[in-house]
């Protein structure tokens, strides 16, 4: 009888692990868009634009699926955790995209494996949520993993660019805690907000600046669309897993799109053929096999459901 209890607990776990590893993955593909766009670094407002604009339109149309009409009312009821959670998203959206555009790559990953222990912390103090061991050992081989990929890249560059990359890990870490803060707190219209957000602070600056919203290349407003799926939809997957994973466990998982991405950009198929060192190799097979291993181990623990 035990048994059959125990494993009934464990599946939403698995169920919600399964997500958000997915999640990651899919993220791992904006590094496809971006590495075909023409120029990017020259056109980042333009294309955090369209990029929120498409967040926000995927996260309408999968509202309006899931509850109809009546999606609009979740906007009355966003509370202080919402709209805190869509101004660190979309913070996190555009610090990744002024990062990686300012400084190395390999500062930029570096800073973002400072996800999981930020979410640990801000988790542990607002939220009470205690830390397993299984996780904490995962957290550390990872962020082992992250140094290893990184260590025959420069760490040179602008340390404005480290300092954003970071403020785009906390923003990220810190939006993963207020979708579990609240549980009353309209997840998915969150991250519509955070689209919005993006996309009018991006319109702001080009409106400030004289720049037409049309001067980026066509592939570039495709790619920057598509994009945009990509990031909804994990997101999506991401909020649907929130429910059964500690906010430290979470950005974990989203560590395999540092993985996916290196894999994807070296696959023939894709035709960018970015052939990575044996320490980006070498590291992402210690990323990959913390979260596996903090998968196993979760196996032996009840996992907390937010209501």
């Amino acid at each position: 009888m035990n048994t059959v209890s125990n494993s009934q607990s464990q599946t939403p776990y698995f169920y919600a692990f399964t997500l958000v590893f997915l999640a990651g993955l899919l993220w791992s593909f904006g590094v496809v868009t971006v590495r075909y766009m023409i120029d990017g670094h020259d056109y980042v407002f333009q294309y955090l634009f369209y990029r929120g604009i498409s967040i926000a339109i995927i996260l309408i149309v999968y509202l309006f699926i899931r509850e109809g009409l009546s999606f609009y009312k979740n906007f009355f009821n966003i509370g202080v955790s919402g709209i805190l959670g869509g101004l660190c998203l979309a913070t996190a959206f555009t610090g990744f995209i002024f990062s990686i555009t300012m400084t190395t790559a390999a500062v930029t990953l570096f800073m973002l494996a400072a996800m999981p222990f930020i979410a640990a912390i801000v988790g542990y103090f607002v939220l009470g949520e205690v830390l397993r061991r299984s996780t904490i050992i995962s957290m550390i081989i990872a962020f082992i993993g992250v140094c290893i990929m990184i260590i025959n890249d420069s760490i040179s560059g602008s340390a404005l660019g480290a300092l954003i990359g970071f403020i785009s890990a906390t923003g990220f870490a810190l939006y993963t805690v207020t979708i579990r803060w609240k549980p009353e707190t309209p997840k998915f219209t969150t991250v519509l907000l955070a689209g919005i957000f993006c996309a009018i602070f991006s319109f702001m600056i080009l409106g400030f600046s004289l720049k037409p919203f049309n001067s980026m290349p066509i592939i570039n407003s495709y790619l920057s669309l598509l994009h945009g799926v990509i990031v909804a939809s994990g997101l999506i997957l991401y909020s649907l897993g929130a429910k059964y994973l500690p906010s430290a466990e979470l950005a974990l998982l989203s560590l395999m799109e540092v993985v996916g991405g290196v894999l994807w950009v070296w696959m023939p198929l894709f035709g960018i053929n970015e052939v990575p060192s044996l320490t980006v190799i070498i590291g992402g097979i210690i990323i990959t096999f913390a979260v596996l291993f903090h998968g196993v181990g979760a196996r032996r623990k009840r996992m907390p459901v937010m209501p």
